[in-house]
């Protein structure tokens, strides 16, 4: 079977959460015989730092704006996490695609659902109660697990899920430009009067 729907769900998961990509797989290889996992993310130092990581993901991906912090540091990391899943899933499967091209499939789709998470979770901190970001993000931990369990038993199902699951994103994402754009609006607004009351006119 081709490993091209693996690598692009990969990636797709790893735009949202790297590490819990890369933890997930490497216990399925190690521990639940998956012969599609590259023994590389078997290893116990990849899974103990994917681990830790996961849970400070958990964590700061939950507090609004922090999330958006972490996210904008993460705009570099989870695509080239995903661009390194999708050579080395390529690499182990000993196909016809090469490593550069597994990876730029892989960075691709990472990069694609990294932005449209990103701008999604800017739009949900709009909202002044912290319970949404709370809700998306269990919702995008639940996602990411249950497409990449998908993906180790029927990559190809779990691919076309990924593809629907990220012209979803999109078309939410340009809904919420609007809602961005005012969230925006309103800050500049605020800082503006707060400039005033600071220095007042002499009249």
């Amino acid at each position: 079977m081709s490993v091209i729907p693996m690598i692009f769900t990969s990636g797709w998961a790893s735009g949202i959460n790297a590490y819990a990509v890369v933890l997930l797989l490497g216990l399925f290889g190690r521990f639940g015989g998956a012969d599609s996992v590259p023994p590389a993310l078997e290893r116990t130092d990849v899974l103990v730092a994917a681990g830790l990581l996961f849970l400070c993901e958990a964590v700061a991906d939950k507090i609004p704006l922090v999330d958006t912090a972490w996210d904008a540091v993460h705009t570099v990391i989870r695509p080239v996490a995903g661009a390194t899943v999708g050579a080395l899933l390529a690499g182990h499967a000993h196909g016809s695609l090469g490593a550069i091209a597994a990876g730029a499939m892989g960075g691709g789709s990472a990069l694609v659902s990294h932005l449209t998470k990103a701008s999604l979770r800017m739009a949900v901190n709009t909202s002044p109660e912290p319970f949404s970001n709370i809700v998306i993000s269990l919702l995008e931990d639940l996602s990411v697990a249950g497409i990449v369990t998908l993906a180790i038993f029927h990559p190809v199902a779990a691919a076309s899920v990924a593809g629907v699951l990220m012209l979803l994103g999109v078309l939410l994402v340009l809904f919420a430009v609007s809602r961005i754009r005012r969230f925006l609006r309103r800050r500049r607004e605020r800082r503006a009067q707060r400039a005033g009351a600071a220095h007042p006119a002499v009249l």
